[in-house]
């Protein structure tokens, strides 16, 4: 018999992973900074969450200058959108 949290990702266990991919599923792209901001973590804490993503291949990364600033920016790849909605369908089995 299939176990009814087999559906769950691990890999958003973590708040903060959750965070992320929430944010990014919704939103063309965000910036490291903006990013930390509205998760309210430490540039450490993003940056070890965001690199676990990236090698599942569920957030991609782009780094840039702009205005000769350097600037980091991340989107969700098709892997991570469907990795996501298949996550969150687990939970709304969950609850219902």
């Amino acid at each position: 018999m299939k176990s009814i949290i087999e559906d769950l990702n691990k890999a958003f266990e973590n708040k903060v992973r959750l965070g992320v991919m929430s944010v990014l599923v919704v939103n063309e792209f965000k910036d490291f900074n903006s990013l930390k901001e509205l998760l309210q973590v430490t540039d450490g804490n993003l940056s070890s969450h965001i690199k676990a993503l990236e090698k599942l291949d569920y957030v991609d990364v782009e780094k840039k200058f702009v205005d000769r600033k350097p600037r980091t920016e991340y989107r969700v790849t098709e892997a991570g959108r469907q990795a996501f909605k298949k996550h969150i369908e687990a939970i709304e089995k969950l609850l219902s």
